[in-house]
C-alpha cells in the first residue's frame, strides 16, 4: 500500500513558510509526497528559489497548472523529473505533463505512481481537451496508479473529469480555486476524487491576496494591485491510501498556523 499526500496550491511567502514548517513533522506517515507550486512564487507561477523551499520541506514531486510560465526560471527547472507541468499543452511545450515514480510503500515494498497535471477548460485559457489527453496517456504502458492534479476553474468540469477516469485512476483532486470542498469520496471502481484540495497560503485573505485589492476590484470595477496577504497561513490537501493501483482511502487533511494539526 501506498500512503499519498496531496498539498493544495502553495500561495506566496507564507504558503511556503507553513510548508517549510509542517511538513516536515508529518512527512513520516506518508510514502510519497505530491504539493501543488502554482502560486508558491508571490502568488504566481514558479521560481527556483520557491521550488527549493517546496522540495526541501519534503516534495517528493511538484506540479504547475495555469500560471506555469509566469517567471522565466521555470524554464531552468523542466528537466528535474520531480517537476510536471500541465499534460494538455500543446507537442513540443518544454518539459513533462507526468512523472512516473518507484516509490517504496508499506513494508517496503516497490511501487509505481504516476503524477499527472492537467488543466481544463471551462472559464481558463485555451488548450488541448484533458480528457482526451487523459485518454492518450492511459493507453501508456506501466503507469502503476495513476495520480490526477487537475488544475479547473469549473467544479462541473471536476466533475466530469472524476467521473470520467472513475475505476481507471487512482485519484483525481482538483486545484485552482483554493477553497477546500467537502465531497471527499472514493468513486466507483476505487477513484479518489475531491473537487478541490484548497491551498496553502494566508488563512485571512481571499484566496490568498490581500483583502484590499479584491474589494476594490469589486466595489468600483477598477483595476486594483493585489499582494500576498501577511499573517497566519493554514495547509489544506488531501490523504489518499492506494492498493493495487485504486484508492482504499480517502480523507482531507488541514493545519493552521497557532493551531493544533491534524
Amino acid at each position: 500500500m501506498l500512503r499519498v499526500l496531496f498539498v493544495g496550491d502553495v500561495y506566496g511567502k507564507p504558503g511556503r513558510r507553513v510548508l517549510a514548517s509542517h511538513l516536515p513533522t508529518i512527512k513520516s506517515r506518508f510514502h510519497f509526497i505530491i504539493v501543488n507550486g502554482e502560486n508558491a512564487a508571490g502568488g504566481f507561477g514558479l521560481n527556483r528559489e520557491s521550488f527549493g523551499e517546496i522540495t526541501r520541506a519534503g516534495a517528493d514531486c511538484v506540479t504547475l497548472g495555469n500560471h506555469a510560465w509566469h517567471h522565466k526560471e521555470v524554464f531552468g527547472l523542466l528537466d528535474d523529473p520531480r517537476l510536471v507541468r500541465p499534460l494538455n499543452f500543446p507537442i513540443g511545450t518544454p518539459g513533462s505533463g507526468y512523472q512516473t515514480f518507484d516509490v517504496k510503500g508499506e513494508g517496503s515494498v516497490t511501487e509505481r505512481l504516476t503524477v499527472v497535471n492537467a488543466l481544463g477548460r471551462v472559464f481558463m485559457d485555451a488548450t488541448h481537451n484533458p480528457f482526451l489527453a487523459m485518454d492518450e496517456l492511459l493507453s501508456k504502458p506501466n503507469l502503476g496508479a495513476v495520480f490526477l492534479d487537475f488544475h479547473a476553474e469549473a467544479t462541473s468540469e471536476k466533475a466530469a473529469m472524476g467521473q470520467y477516469l472513475a475505476g481507471r485512476v487512482a485519484a483525481v483532486i482538483g486545484t485552482h480555486t483554493h477553497v477546500a470542498t467537502a465531497d471527499t469520496r472514493i468513486l466507483k471502481g476505487g477513484t479518489a476524487f475531491q473537487t478541490d484540495a484548497g491551498f496553502t497560503g494566508p488563512a485571512d485573505s481571499v484566496i490568498g491576496a490581500d483583502p484590499a485589492g479584491p474589494l476594490t476590484r469589486f466595489t468600483t470595477e477598477m483595476h486594483s494591485r493585489f499582494t500576498v496577504k501577511e499573517g497566519d497561513a493554514e495547509l489544506n490537501g488531501v490523504i489518499v491510501h492506494i492498493e493495487a493501483g485504486r484508492a482504499v482511502h480517502v480523507e482531507r487533511y488541514h493545519f493552521q498556523e497557532g493551531q493544533e494539526g491534524a
